[in-house]
């Protein structure tokens, strides 16, 4: 598990003298605790932490600071729980009376027929709504979890990281002990346990005692899909390989095609073909036939032998040859160039050292849900705090790179309902095998990071932001400034994205001309998540005057 981060900050700004010192105190008391300790060695010894990642000493650390702060205001406090508990019981009366004068069962063909369905999908089952023994219980849940987030977030004495680390562990013990995620207060698992004669309870064990083999929570068929059977069916081939990438070229699909070609940098934590999944949703396919000739950067998945890789590797063999080699295919001396995710991070610093260098060789440039400025990263930032990374730098000393494994599950513990819950609720209490979705497959099939690469990546960017600071970061020799990028930038961000926040992808401070920063001419806020599909194919790198938002970049700087 992570170790503990810095305990209460600013204890002392509390009135009460004996309050102040017990928090000033927290950390110790926290850290040291026989109590958590306990608590982190069970769960380390547990198989099910490899299968539900949640940091349960983390969970119980927050939950004593929110007690012990409990007493800088009692009065406050007391009052507070009265608040929820004469809230719980207006729910519950609200929840039995309605019923009783209108109908159980009238009121629960009202809500299978189109009522008003809950705003927590976790409760889209009609018996949450229309039975009021589940009704009150979803009720007491929602406010009880509401009030102690909300105990948290008006904590006082705390930084605003702290505070942000506090909040993120409440949120993760409030999911976890949602009643969807027992079978005694989930009804439709209920109905289903009855509806097959405890068939459903049987699969469900036997899929909690698979994913406890195999050290992971089961989140996709991973039969339903294979590269080269139904995901990356677009023609093509490899043109060139050295010993970090592979560079594939796929096959015109018109008969004349665009003068300058277009170079794809996917992120090196996943595989290349999220540019081409299936046919429906294969931005490759799309721009191939629009009569582009496009070529994609597929990384090598790293091994301990792989270790010593640098960031200025993957500049050199990654992007500069391979762009060399694209130009030498095509014979155009320019192209356009896109970078998704970790990748347009990479690509931003080779613009930057490009710039330095007086080469001209990329066009137009396309980022893909990419950070440059790592000052706004949401709550990625919790795993990302200098004891973290002491953590994950000692295991990459040990092994020689990151396993996929330990960056899934901090993408998965940013949306734990949907990616860890949800999937719980389904596989366990439903018996069910988990869905058939290419999205998903893709996100399972991670890769390794190089000891070297990542461990720089990781200090320059989350923790230090130096690419933000002209002439701190220097690579091959030259010192790079983002604010010397002039080619016409298209950026795309995704408003629901967990892991790049929308408004950050879209670089509202570049928008500014900041010192220091990229000059997009254009930026996009997209809908979805992390991953591209439809709305991604405008990106081709020089989109269409009829494509550009009315007010240049004033969507991307709204709150």
């Amino acid at each position: 598990m992570p170790p503990m981060m810095p305990g209460v900050q600013g204890a002392g700004a509390l009135s009460d003298a004996a309050v102040a010192e017990a928090l000033r105190q927290a950390k110790s008391l926290v850290d040291r605790d026989p109590l958590l300790k306990s608590v982190d060695a069970m769960w380390n010894a547990n198989p099910m932490r490899d299968v539900i990642p949640v940091d349960w000493a983390e969970v119980a650390r927050a939950l004593r600071i929110v007690w012990l702060q409990s007493f800088s205001d009692p009065a406050a406090t007391i009052a507070s729980a009265t608040a929820l508990g004469a809230n719980v019981f207006r729910a519950a009366l609200e929840a039995w009376g309605k019923p009783a004068s209108a109908g159980w069962e009238r009121r629960r063909r009202r809500v299978e027929q189109g009522g008003k369905p809950a705003h927590d999908k976790r409760f889209a089952a009609p018996e949450w709504q229309a039975n009021p023994v589940f009704r009150t219980l979803k009720e007491a849940y929602l406010l009880a979890s509401d009030w102690l987030v909300q105990r948290g977030k008006t904590s006082p004495g705390l930084d605003a990281a702290e505070r942000q680390r506090l909040e993120f562990h409440l949120r993760q013990f409030v999911d976890a002990m949602s009643p969807t995620l027992l079978l005694a207060s989930n009804p439709v698992a209920l109905k289903r346990a009855m509806e097959t004669g405890g068939a459903s309870l049987a699969n469900g064990a036997r899929n909690l005692m698979e994913d406890l083999q195999a050290g992971r929570l089961s989140m996709v068929d991973e039969n339903a899909f294979a590269p080269g059977r139904n995901l990356a069916l677009t023609p093509g081939k490899v043109v060139h390989r050295n010993k970090l990438v592979e560079l594939l070229q796929y096959t015109p699909q018109t008969p004349n095609v665009h003068a300058r070609p277009l170079l794809i940098l996917p992120p090196w934590i996943n595989k290349f073909y999220i540019m081409d999944m299936q046919p429906k949703n294969s931005l490759v396919d799309f721009l191939v036939k629009q009569g582009f000739t496009v070529f994609v950067v597929s990384w090598r998945n790293p091994d301990a032998s792989m270790e010593d890789t640098t960031i200025e590797d993957y500049m050199d063999l990654g992007v500069l040859e391979t762009s060399d080699v694209v130009r030498d295919i095509t014979g155009s001396e320019t192209l356009n160039v896109m970078g998704y995710c970790i990748g347009g991070t990479l690509l931003a610093m080779v613009l930057a050292w490009l710039a330095a260098e007086g080469d001209k060789r990329f066009n137009a440039v396309t980022f893909m849900v990419s950070l440059q400025d790592f000052s706004r990263v949401g709550d990625t930032a919790i795993f990302l705090g200098d004891g973290a990374i002491d953590a994950i730098e000692a295991q990459m000393m040990q092994r020689g790179y990151l396993d996929s494994r330990e960056m899934a599950n901090m993408f998965n513990l940013l949306r734990s309902n949907d990616l860890i819950w949800a999937n719980v609720v389904n596989n366990y209490l439903l018996g069910e095998k988990p869905p058939a979705f290419d999205l998903l497959y893709w996100n399972s099939d991670g890769t390794r990071m190089a000891r070297a690469a990542h461990a720089w990546y990781l200090r320059n960017t989350y923790v230090e932001n130096n690419l933000m600071v002209p002439g701190r970061v220097v690579l091959k020799g030259q010192p790079l400034d983002l604010g010397a990028i002039r080619q016409d930038i298209y950026a795309v961000g995704a408003e629901k994205d967990h892991i790049v926040p929308w408004d950050a992808a879209c670089a509202d401070q570049p928008a500014r001309g900041r010192q220091g920063t990229l000059h997009p001419r254009l930026l996009r806020p997209y809908r979805r998540g992390h991953q591209p599909r439809r709305a991604a194919r405008e990106a081709t790198g020089h989109p269409s005057p009829a494509q550009r938002p009315r007010a240049l970049g004033a969507r991307c700087r709204e709150a």
